[in-house]
């Protein structure tokens, strides 16, 4: 299938801004220093803390699962998850993991307003989770880190979008296309209006879902302590909870491939000013990113082996969109 011109300009787009961050780090920090760094991992700690990372997605696809209302088997959601892993960050030209993800729960739910709402429901309550962990991090450093309005300004913006898909969402759709019936999608904006509002109205299970996100997420800042501290970054485990979110926030912006070389150095910018050491926060960061495609990769393997494939999971061109 060829590839579309708007994916791959998109695809390019992102990687230059990997290609510029990684080119400025490298001509900033010592290489050596990077260099040295990866040769303090051990293979054994690295391919702990994949298994480790692998299981804990095993938990965000079952999050994911029951913002479905476990409309589809298990099975089906782990597979889905890990081919929309594989392809955030492994093809070039793809729509994205959500879109990906969104098309093979599309066919086999063949409900693309409830898999669009679950997928941006999921996907928001990730960032609220990330946003409430730098806070709690920020309250236990005393309220006095470094960048802490840019905390407060992230986790702000983060709030409010989650408010306004959840909650606002179905109020304007059903309010615009109920005063103007003419405009396009009519029938796709009200049904995906309808599963948000459904979402709305179940809060406890966007409480539970969300407790389990920063639990995820919580573990997933532990594993990258993990491989930190023998590459030579030693701050306090606050530090670690207030800067590992918000680079990651950071890094969800379409200016990179997967985060890549944005997360190494917006964390190696949050974590200096506790005494980190800029060029071993870059190592310990770019392992952590090989953990990422290592298992993308995995996840590729998992969807050829059972006998899929990310061209037959192309998500229909609505559920793109919204999932997007």
């Amino acid at each position: 299938m060829a590839v579309p011109a708007r994916a791959l300009k998109k695809w390019a787009i992102r990687a230059a801004g990997s290609a510029a961050a990684l080119a400025l780090i490298f001509w900033f920090l010592p290489k050596e220093a990077i260099l040295e760094g990866f040769t303090r991992l051990s293979w054994p700690l690295f391919l702990g803390v994949l298994v480790a990372f692998l299981l804990c997605h095993l938990a965000t696809a079952s999050k994911w699962w029951l913002l479905m209302d476990r409309a589809i088997p298990l099975p089906v959601a782990l597979r889905a998850h890990f081919a929309g892993l594989a392809a955030n960050l492994c093809l070039p030209g793809a729509a994205g993991g959500d879109a990906v993800r969104a098309g093979l729960a599309h066919a086999s739910l063949r409900d693309g307003p409830k898999v669009a709402a679950a997928a941006v429901g999921d996907r928001m309550i990730d960032l609220v989770g990330l946003a409430c962990l730098t806070l709690w991090g920020l309250v236990m450093l005393g309220g006095h880190g470094a960048n802490r309005v840019l905390a407060f300004a992230v986790s702000g913006i983060v709030f409010a979008l989650a408010v306004a898909g959840l909650f606002l969402f179905p109020a304007i759709a059903r309010g615009l296309w109920g005063r103007w019936p003419g405009l396009p999608a009519r029938g796709l904006a009200l049904r995906v209006a309808d599963a948000f509002a459904a979402l709305g109205r179940r809060p406890f299970l966007l409480l539970f879902t969300l407790v389990l996100s920063a639990a995820i997420q919580s573990v997933l800042i532990w594993l990258s302590v993990m491989l930190a501290e023998p590459v030579g970054v030693h701050v306090p485990l606050a530090a670690w909870f207030f800067a590992w979110p918000l680079a990651k926030i950071i890094a969800t912006l379409p200016i990179s491939l997967g985060g890549l070389g944005v997360r190494e150095s917006s964390l190696a910018a949050l974590l200096v000013p506790f005494g980190a050491g800029a060029p071993e926060v870059v190592a310990s960061g770019l392992a952590w990113q090989g953990i990422l495609y290592l298992a993308g990769a995995l996840g590729a393997l998992l969807l050829i082996a059972s006998g899929g494939g990310l061209r037959a999971a192309a998500a229909p061109r609505t559920i793109t969109e919204v999932s997007e």
